[in-house]
């Protein structure tokens, strides 16, 4: 080992005092004191032996559960033979993961890049240069929703409709505006010829587990076909099975002009992607939009073994039915909680809405070997695999209701 090595080896044992976090690290994140090792299914341990029921998923990343075989080997396998190229060269992988999402969803076509931020900035862009360079009509406004949640970027924290992602980062890009979900009448306003695109999550993950309205929804795609504005919709945390369907806008029996995914795409490896139809390919030509790590033979090789995990298992039938179950369970064994208000979501993305913050709650969970987050302060948000078993979910249940029972 050399000498810089070993210098740098002492100097982890350094903290900062955020968490016991190094650091050499910047302090973005408020970390739990708890440092993950191990994965399996839904289990997941820490540094010190401690075994926790994992509802949390890497934020609904880990769809299939921890080192899931099938992905593991087709991982594996390229890694043998090829890492990157570049996208100036055909690539299999990413062609056969294109033609996987495009045979089972809405798109014609897809755009590969490395997160959920990336795949909705993607998103934006095309909205724009679509209306802009191809109809001509100048349009650039993109309507987002209040407490929507699209990614950290300029454009999709400008997005995002929380104002605490959007502090210091000022000036930030023109040409977005914000209604309140489920106004109708700020949704006809807001609306103009200068809007390009309305762009929303199915459900509202991050803003505090909030399903859309059908009837609401429905009005929207009427008034974006009506006035020549595109339907973009995030399924960034949403897609891939979590719901119960594939994609979430599936539920609703809509066919969205664009929508988004990362998360759950590549079980874990860091990839995102942008799906659209075929009217907008053109918008899209040669040098409009790239990027040098989207859709690589290791990333698409991920892509491709958890599509055809999550389709040949029928995974968002099972995830549906499993979070039936979990939803069952939850209302029935939190019904005379005064603390509980509300037990919601779609499929497995769930959050239980309480009378008063939860960061206490979430650590107690921890001591018990439960791994849950927050949706917003006072929503517990649950984020079990679409693997999971109604033994380990009836696990889950029994630890949250002494908790939440007992305040």
């Amino acid at each position: 080992m050399s000498e810089a090595v070993k210098q740098a080896a002492a100097a982890g044992g350094q903290q900062n005092g955020q968490a016991g976090v190094t650091d050499a690290l910047l302090p973005t994140y408020a970390r739990f004191p708890i440092s993950l090792v191990k994965g399996e299914g839904s289990w997941v341990w820490d540094d010190q032996g401690a075994k926790y029921l994992d509802f949390v998923s890497g934020i609904a990343v880990t769809n299939l559960g921890h080192a899931p075989k099938r992905v593991k080997e087709a991982l594996v396998k390229q890694l043998d033979e090829l890492w990157h190229v570049s996208n100036l060269f055909r690539i299999p992988n990413q062609e056969d993961a294109a033609r996987l999402i495009t045979a089972n969803s809405s798109a014609d076509a897809v755009f590969f890049c490395n997160s959920g931020a990336e795949a909705n900035e993607a998103a934006i862009k095309l909205a724009r240069r679509y209306q802009q360079l191809v109809l001509g009509n100048g349009r650039y406004e993109i309507v987002t929703f209040a407490q929507s949640f699209h990614g950290r970027t300029l454009a999709t924290l400008t997005a995002t409709g929380q104002e605490k992602v959007k502090e210091g980062f000022a000036p930030l890009p023109e040409g977005f505006k914000y209604i309140p979900l489920h106004d109708l009448t700020a949704l006809e306003a807001a609306v103009t010829d200068k809007t390009a695109a309305v762009m929303l999550e199915i459900v509202q993950a991050e803003g505090g587990v909030l399903p859309v309205d059908p009837a609401y929804l429905h009005r929207l795609v009427k008034l974006c076909r009506e006035r020549g504005v595109l339907l973009i919709v995030d399924e960034i945390q949403t897609g891939m099975g979590r719901t119960g369907k594939l994609f979430a806008h599936e539920h609703y029996g809509i066919e969205p002009d664009i929508f988004t995914m990362a998360k759950g795409l590549g079980s874990g490896f860091p990839v995102g992607a942008m799906g659209c139809k075929e009217q907008l390919r053109e918008a899209f030509g040669p040098g409009s939009h790239g990027s040098t790590f989207g859709g690589t033979p290791i990333a698409t090789a991920a892509v491709k073994a958890t599509l055809e995990t999550v389709l040949e298992e029928n995974l968002p039938e099972r995830a549906a039915q499993q979070g039936e179950y979990l939803m069952e369970q939850l209302r029935a064994k939190l019904k005379h909680s005064d603390f509980v208000k509300d037990v919601r979501g779609l499929g497995l993305l769930i959050g239980i809405e309480c009378a008063e913050p939860v960061g206490s709650i979430i650590t107690e969970a921890q001591g018990k070997g439960l791994l849950v987050l927050s949706a917003g302060p006072n929503v517990l948000r649950l984020l079990p695999n679409l693997l999971v078993t109604k033994e380990e979910i009836d696990q889950a249940v029994a630890i949250l209701a002494e908790l939440l029972n007992g305040r």
